[in-house]
C-alpha cells in the first residue's frame, strides 16, 4: 500500500516543464516499451557505461548475436540507441544522448542519464 501512495505523489512531468502531447507522447511511450524488456535494458545499461559496443560484447546476455541484434533493433527504432560506426561485418553501437535524457527529464529528474540507467540497474538486481 506503501508504494501505491508513492507512486501516485509521483508528479507526470518534470517541475515547470510543459506537458507532453500527441507525438511527444506516443514517441516517450515507445521509448518505455522498449525498455520495459530487461534484456533491453541490460544493452541500454551496459551502453550507459561506455561509448560504444559491439554486438560481441553482450555475450554475457547468454543469447544468441541474432537474437542481441533483434533488441538492438527494437531500440534503434525506439530511438534509444544508433550505429557509431562499422567495422567490417560488425556494427558499433552507443546511446543516443538527448534520447536517455529526456526519458530521465520526462519522470521529473535532473540526474545524468547514466545515474538514471545504473540506479535502474541496481534497483532490479536486488
Amino acid at each position: 500500500m506503501k508504494k501505491l501512495a508513492t507512486i501516485a505523489s509521483i508528479s507526470c512531468c518534470a517541475p515547470g516543464s510543459p506537458p507532453l502531447k500527441g507525438k511527444e507522447l506516443d514517441a516517450l511511450a515507445g521509448q518505455f516499451k522498449a525498455l520495459s524488456d530487461s534484456t533491453r535494458l541490460s544493452i541500454v545499461n551496459s551502453l550507459a557505461n561506455r561509448d560504444e559496443c559491439c554486438v560481441c560484447e553482450f555475450q554475457h546476455l547468454g543469447l544468441s548475436q541474432p537474437t542481441i541484434s533483434h533488441h538492438l533493433k527494437i531500440l534503434r527504432e525506439a530511438g534509444l540507441v544508433e550505429v557509431a560506426r562499422k567495422r567490417g561485418t560488425w556494427t558499433f553501437y552507443r546511446l543516443v544522448p538527448d534520447a536517455v535524457g529526456l526519458l530521465a527529464f520526462a519522470l521529473g529528474g535532473s540526474a545524468k542519464p547514466e545515474m538514471v540507467l545504473a540506479t535502474a540497474a541496481g534497483s532490479v538486481a536486488r
